[in-house]
C-alpha cells in the first residue's frame, strides 16, 4: 500500500487536509519511520508535497482504548508507555492529567499526546492536594494557553478555571442526590459553595425557594456568580462571600450543606446553630475506614453543643486516599 511520508510536527495538518479530501485511507493506522509519520492514502492524487513510500500498515481498530494510540505518538521505552494514565478528569475543554514521578520529564510530549487524541486545548499536570481553606489546587500549565472553560455536567453549566479553583468529579453521585431532593419551599444554606458544585443542583433541580452560597475565596466567587447566570438562577441564590461563621441569623435553615472535608468538624456548632428545628445537615468528613462510623458520630456529638438530633443516614461519597474515605451523614435536627 502507498503512505506519505510526513515529518512528525507536520503529520496532524496533512492528516486532516487529507481526510478533507477523501484520500486518506481509514481502514488502515498510520505508521512511524524515524522522525516521520506514515499516513496511508488511496485514490491517485495529486498529493501534498511528500515523498510516497510503498509500506505495509495494519489495519485500524477504531474501538481501541485512546491510551494505545497516546503511546504510539510517544517515543518512549516500553516500560514507561505502561505508566501512561489511563484516567483523567476532563472539564470542558482542559484535561487534567496525574503523572507517576518516572513520566514527569517527558510531560510535555505526553500532555500533547492527550491532547491530540483526546481533542483537547489544554492540559494540565495535578502536581500536588488542594491547599488551604480556599482550595486551591497546585496545577502545572502543560499544553494550550486556555485555562478557563465551561463544563458541563447532568444538565448544569460549570464555569471555571481548573488552574485556579477546584472541581472534584468524584463527587457526581452526592451532586446528583442532592439534585433529586425536593425542596421547593425549602432554604438551603451551602457552607461551602465553591463554584456552585452542590449550590446549582440545588437551585436548578431540586428547586430550593432560596439557596445561601458561603464562600470564602474570591476567585470562587467570581465563578459562582458567573455560573448562577450560566444557569438562570441568580434571582434565587444570594452569595456570602467571606467566613461562613460570620454568617448571620439563627434557626432559619431548612437544610444546611457541609460539602467539605478533613475540618469539617469545625463547622457543625455554626451549622447546627443555623438549622431550624426539624431541618436537615448533610455532614461532609473524611474518616478512617476502620473508625466508621464511630469517628463521625463522635464528631456530630460534640459539635451539637448538646442540641438533640437523629442520624437519617451515613454513605461513602467516594475513597479519599487508602484507607480513607470521604463519608456524608445526614442529620436531622430536633
Amino acid at each position: 500500500m502507498r503512505a506519505l511520508k510526513v515529518p512528525k510536527l507536520e503529520a496532524d495538518a496533512v492528516k486532516d487536509r487529507l481526510n478533507r479530501l477523501g484520500q486518506l485511507d481509514l481502514g488502515r493506522r498510520p505508521g512511524r519511520q524515524g522522525g516521520s509519520v506514515l499516513l496511508p492514502v488511496t485514490g491517485e492524487g495529486p498529493f501534498p508535497p511528500y515523498p510516497l513510500v510503498d509500506v505495509e500498515l495494519e489495519p485500524q481498530d477504531r474501538h481501541r482504548p485512546p491510551q494505545e494510540r497516546i503511546a504510539e505518538r510517544l517515543d518512549l521505552p516500553g516500560e514507561l508507555k505502561e505508566l501512561l494514565p489511563n484516567k483523567y478528569e476532563r472539564l470542558g475543554h482542559v484535561l487534567v492529567l496525574r503523572l507517576p514521578g518516572p513520566l514527569l520529564p517527558y510531560r510535555h510530549a505526553i500532555a500533547e499526546a492527550y491532547a491530540h487524541v483526546l481533542k483537547a486545548r489544554t492540559v494540565l499536570l495535578e502536581r500536588g492536594t488542594i491547599h488551604g481553606v480556599e482550595r486551591r489546587p497546585d496545577m502545572e500549565l502543560l499544553y494550550g494557553t486556555e485555562t478557563e472553560t465551561v463544563h458541563l455536567e447532568a444538565g448544569i453549566r460549570y464555569a471555571l478555571d481548573p488552574a485556579r479553583v477546584m472541581f472534584s468529579s468524584g463527587n457526581f453521585d452526592e451532586k446528583r442526590r442532592m439534585a433529586s431532593l425536593d425542596c421547593r419551599g425549602e432554604t438551603v444554606v451551602d457552607m461551602f459553595a465553591g463554584i456552585g458544585y452542590f449550590t446549582l443542583p440545588l437551585a436548578v433541580q431540586a428547586r430550593a425557594d432560596r439557596v445561601i452560597a458561603c464562600e470564602i475565596n474570591p476567585e470562587a466567587v467570581r465563578f459562582l456568580r458567573r455560573n448562577l447566570r450560566l444557569n438562570g438562577v441568580e434571582d434565587g441564590v444570594t452569595v456570602f462571600e467571606g467566613d461562613n461563621r460570620d454568617l448571620p441569623g439563627e434557626g432559619f435553615a431548612d437544610r444546611v450543606v457541609m460539602g467539605y472535608v478533613n475540618v469539617t468538624w469545625q463547622f457543625l456548632p455554626k451549622a447546627f446553630s443555623l438549622v431550624r428545628r426539624g431541618g436537615i445537615l448533610h455532614y461532609h468528613d473524611t474518616c478512617s475506614i476502620d473508625r466508621i462510623p464511630e469517628g463521625l458520630l463522635a464528631r456530630v456529638r460534640e459539635g451539637s453543643g448538646g442540641r438533640p438530633y437523629e442520624v437519617l443516614g451515613i454513605r461513602e461519597v467516594k475513597a479519599y486516599a487508602p484507607s480513607i474515605s470521604h463519608m456524608v451523614v445526614d442529620i436531622r435536627a430536633l
